[in-house]
């Protein structure tokens, strides 16, 4: 018996019309299903209703599919439609691309709707099969929402889409039972699941290792109660024909590949299980010293690598048959998923959004398994791992396709900051996401605020105060980290730096090591400042660079004759004298 994922009306639909085409039978409108609805390339009659030719980027095909497409995602349970094909029945072919199609879709949708269109031919006919996810939140067309009602897209309002939303909140594709009994499951991909529980270190993981193999399946929510594999179960301890994962290792962009590992033959936790213990193994590491304690540290954070590739697979789009591809160059290491993000996660909000899955049993599963982080499959744990060895934070953007990219670039080792971090009390603040995050401003920039700050750890105004508040009670030694910059006009917000007797420490650690970091120039700190606040003084550029006020007047002066500053009083001098920033508002 073959093996395959449970609970997809949607393409059990289309393969049931497409056979019966492929054996002469007429599919026309009138057999046209709620989930399934036939269409033929817009733009390809002419006056008198002839087909003609059709073309690979054929822009108002793609209009209208997108509409329609729209429509089947506002539909509770999705919907496909099968192009090529006329209301009579006739097949006319298409000859849209579907990699263009689909990004298209994407893209006339308002990067809402990612479907997956798939090439297939009928009666030597070239037909797309385009299968539509359901939609998370209502995708509008043409500002209004349509959904399906019967074999036809009807207009419905917001309120009663969400109404019925609510109702569907509760599916989860992995959740669904297949058609893989229990017995199904590789002992390779148990031996692998043991493994990773062992590997934890917890206690309670240790336990779930040495019970039954029916016992880890159950705990784990992997089997029905009908002793049936779950869609996340299959996956796990099964496999699907086609990769989950493809990682390639290069020693540098444009070089042969060392390293491969790409098996069609493999449950996913066995592809998991080999693709970290190769990034392991070309995975260089150091050792640092951190106070009075040496530790190691590879190139890229080991929990930061494994983070990255375990959410490239939790929350990516099992419909694309595509693989999560993982691209080990030197010291970068870059995670390609399917699908676009999910549930309102942006790249402005993805720290600190409450997790979101499209595989909830699937994510649970891993974390379960110890695999990766239980809440949010560790994107905040990525952040940190990074930035606390001085490496830039993860770039997680979505990308056409659509696909989620997270790169990890492992930068030379910044070992200063390493051990700067390493004198900061209490530890806990540089285990901190928000702390190393405002820290890090602070070395590149010289100033903080809670208007500068929120943006950065992606959280309120009200929060960013607290985080700094939380920072400015840590100490090197004796000395506050952080100390308040003279000269803010009373009720506006607090600016605060660094201690001059911490930076310099943080200097010295540099010295010590020969190497150099850049730190902003008086003029720099000086248009950064200025733009963001508004305006700037003698006082408070002096506080910024440890500099006397009257030390500091030229810089300003040079500004003014930039254009970016003008004087607060044409006297240009006095108490309470400053400038005011007149040059554009960003940039």
């Amino acid at each position: 018996m073959a093996i395959s994922f449970g609970a997809d009306p949607v393409r059990a639909e289309v393969r049931d019309l497409l056979d019966r085409i492929d054996r002469g039978e007429l599919v026309d409108h009138t057999v046209e299903r709620q989930r399934v609805d036939l269409k033929e390339e817009a733009g390809r009659r002419d006056a008198s209703g002839r087909p003609g030719p059709g073309s690979a980027n054929n822009e108002a095909a793609a209009k209208k599919l997108a509409g329609e497409a729209a429509c089947m995602a506002n539909t509770p349970g999705g919907g496909a439609l099968i192009v090529g094909v006329a209301n009579d029945g006739a097949l006319l072919g298409a000859d849209l691309d579907e990699e263009w199609l689909r990004q298209r879709i994407y893209a006339l949708t308002d990067r809402r709707l990612t479907v997956d269109v798939d090439v297939v031919h009928v009666c030597n006919t070239r037909l797309l099969a385009v299968v539509v996810p359901t939609a998370v939140e209502p995708i509008r067309w043409n500002n209004k929402i349509h959904w399906r009602v019967g074999d036809s897209c009807v207009e419905v309002d917001a309120s009663t889409w969400h109404a019925k939303r609510m109702s569907q909140l509760h599916y989860d594709w992995s959740a669904e039972e297949s058609n893989a009994p229990a017995e199904s499951v590789r002992p390779q991909a148990m031996g692998a699941a043991r493994d990773f529980l062992l590997d934890s270190g917890d206690g309670g993981a240790a336990d779930l290792a040495g019970s039954s193999d029916m016992q880890i399946l159950r705990r784990l929510n992997a089997v029905t109660g009908r002793g049936m594999l779950t869609n996340a179960g299959v996956l796990a301890f099964v496999g699907r024909q086609a990769p989950a994962l493809d990682y390639v290792h290069r020693d540098y962009a444009g070089g042969d590949s060392t390293a491969r590992v790409r098996r069609s033959d493999r449950s996913l936790l066995e592809e998991l299980q080999e693709v970290f213990v190769t990034i392991d193994a070309n995975n260089a590491t150091r050792h640092v010293q951190t106070g009075l304690a040496i530790g190691q540290v590879r190139d890229i954070p080991r929990l930061a690598a494994r983070e990255a590739v375990v959410n490239g697979v939790a929350h990516r789009e099992w419909g694309v048959p595509d693989p999560t591809v993982i691209e080990h160059v030197g010291r970068t290491l870059r995670v390609t998923s399917p699908g676009g993000f999910f549930g309102g996660v942006t790249e402005a909000n993805i720290i600190t959004h409450p997790s979101q899955s499209r595989n909830r049993t699937l994510t649970q599963l891993l974390a379960d398994l110890r695999v990766a982080e239980r809440e949010g499959i560790g994107v905040d744990r990525m952040v940190r791992e990074m930035v606390r060895v001085g490496h830039q934070p993860p770039d997680i953007r979505e990308i056409n396709g659509p696909y989620v990219r997270v790169s990890l670039v492992g930068d030379a080792l910044d070992e200063a900051w390493v051990g700067w971090l390493g004198r900061i009390q209490p530890k806990d603040e540089t285990r901190d996401i928000n702390s190393l995050l405002i820290l890090r401003r602070l070395v590149m920039s010289g100033w903080v605020d809670v208007t500068v700050a929120a943006p950065i750890i992606q959280l309120t105004v009200e929060e960013a105060r607290g985080a700094i508040l939380k920072l400015a009670a840590a100490t090197v030694g004796s000395i506050p980290v952080l100390v308040l910059v003279d000269g803010v006009p009373d009720g506006t917000e607090p600016v605060w730096r660094l201690a001059p007797e911490v930076l310099d420490d943080l200097v010295t650690a540099d010295r010590a090591l020969g190497t150099h970091r850049h730190t902003p120039t008086r003029s720099e700190v000086a248009r950064a400042y200025a733009r963001a606040r508004g305006r700037i003084s003698t006082t408070e550029l002096g506080s910024l660079v440890g500099a006397r006020p009257n030390n500091v007047g030229g810089v300003l002066k040079d500004l003014e004759q930039e254009g970016l500053l003008t004087p607060s009083s044409v006297t240009g001098r006095g108490r309470g004298f400053y400038y005011r920033w007149a040059g554009p508002a960003s940039g």
